[in-house]
């Protein structure tokens, strides 16, 4: 992940301007068969060179994040099985949502410090993120020997992995179940994701703040992510507290912050600011959520509500939001009432997906099947936003502004995955039921 990004800075740096590695990209991968009359391929004829080089960076980066993906993944596991370990994966989700947060609202800031636009900034801030990562990685790794050390797992040889053992997962019913469930609930969240602030731009009236307004100052940004860490830390402690009143109090102070943060976003009057409030309620109720199930189960009864309000959230995007179109106010409320109820469908199901897959595999290839529902759900990853744009091509006049297209029929395509995941969510609960699989237990033993 560290090269992948240190690559794909150095693509839109100025450094790359002019260098031989430039005019070798400009002049090749400009067609590859196939591919190309597919319609699929992720390079075209006149695409510039440092997109070009910039998009092996991010693959290489690509790779790197599916393998960290499995690392955390089976780690949880080992570290938390018979335990808290839904608690601990939400805990995780919810730290992972907060870089998300981290990086909507900063990417901006970066490329627009100074006064002069520019992308290498925030890719270089990127850089620095996964530097940090390395170190704490470099870290983990003495801390599992450690505890290999201490439980003796290390030198159970006994019974080793074998690739007939992938063949077992392969055919196992709960474990294609829940891997579809994967593909189709991220590729409904990750690909929108990419659209979403252009789909804001499209459908909210916004007037942006004057050059000598408080709300057009940089520092907010700095002042925004203080709240936004506001929220999630007192979210994040709320889970931990033995004290009622403690518990709720936190809790307070975190939707009071939430409000406020939004109402900044209002006040900057810009699409970004206003999308960026996605992940902040899975920030604030993933723990929540992996801790109920912790102690009470019901994963699939979850994953089904998780998939009605991503139909919803969708449904009203496509519907809903564009009848507001002229309420400076109301297109706001809406947007984001709908944003939040997002982000906590996206909460929904990841505390429960994640430690379903344990229940499901041998303790000895959980990693694979991790690994397997990865591949599976990067297949979505990468035809869906290929399949959005195509979409908003045919159904938009040729040569429509950027901040007017109309994006129903894109949306309505995300809903129907939504509808799918709900189908195979309740196939799930029949399947959990006659097998005695154990999906909807508590995961403390």
């Amino acid at each position: 992940m560290f090269i992948g990004a240190c690559v794909k800075w150095y693509a839109v740096s100025e450094g790359f301007m002019g260098s031989g590695l430039e005019t070798w990209f400009t002049n090749n991968l400009n067609y590859i068969p196939v591919f190309d009359e597919l319609g699929v391929s992720p390079f075209y004829q006149g695409m510039p060179a440092s997109a070009k080089f910039a998009a092996c960076g991010f693959m290489i980066f690509g790779c790197g994040c599916e393998m960290a993906g499995i690392t955390v993944s089976r780690g949880i596991v080992k570290w938390f099985k018979g335990r808290e370990m839904a608690l601990a994966m939400g805990s995780e989700m919810a730290l992972a949502r907060l870089g998300v947060a981290t990086c909507m609202i900063f990417s901006p800031f970066f490329a627009k410090l100074g006064g002069e636009v520019s992308v290498s900034r925030s890719v270089a801030f990127g850089v620095v993120l996964m530097c940090i990562a390395l170190i704490m990685t470099i870290v983990y790794f003495f801390m599992d020997k450690e505890l290999d050390a201490q439980t003796g797992e290390a030198e159970e040889k006994d019974d080793p992995f074998k690739v007939s053992d992938i063949g077992k997962i392969l055919s196992d019913s709960g474990f294609w179940l829940v891997a579809l469930l994967c593909v189709l609930y991220y590729s409904a969240i990750f690909p929108f994701q990419k659209y979403a602030v252009n789909m804001l731009q499209c459908n909210l009236t916004l007037t942006e703040p004057g050059a000598d307004s408080f709300w057009a100052n940089p520092s907010v940004t700095i002042v925004q992510y203080f709240i936004m860490l506001l929220v999630a830390a007192a979210g994040f402690a709320s889970n931990f507290q033995k004290k009622t009143n403690m518990k709720y109090t936190l809790l307070g102070i975190s939707i009071l912050a939430l409000i406020t943060y939004c109402y900044m976003g209002f006040m900057r009057q810009t699409a970004e600011s206003i999308f960026a409030v996605f992940p902040l309620l899975a920030v604030l109720i993933t723990p929540i959520l992996g801790n109920y199930l912790d102690n009470h189960g019901k994963a699939v009864s979850m994953l089904i509500l998780g998939s009605l309000l991503l139909i919803g959230c969708h449904l009203t995007f496509a519907f809903i939001l564009p009848l507001f179109k002229g309420s400076a106010v109301g297109g706001v409320i809406v947007a984001y009432a709908t944003i939040l109820v997002l982000g906590a469908s996206f909460s929904l199901v990841p505390a429960s997906l994640w430690p379903s897959v344990p229940k499901l595999v041998d303790a000895k290839v959980i990693g694979s099947a991790y690994a397997l529902i990865f591949w599976i759900q990067n297949i979505g990853l990468w035809l869906f936003p290929l399949l959005i744009g195509k979409v908003l091509d045919a159904t938009n006049p040729e040569g429509a502004s950027a901040t007017e297209l109309d994006y129903t029929a894109p949306l309505v395509m995300l809903a129907c995955l939504g509808v799918a995941a709900l189908i195979l969510g309740f196939i799930l609960k029949v399947v959990d039921k006659k097998k005695g699989i154990g999906l909807e237990e508590p995961n403390i033993k």
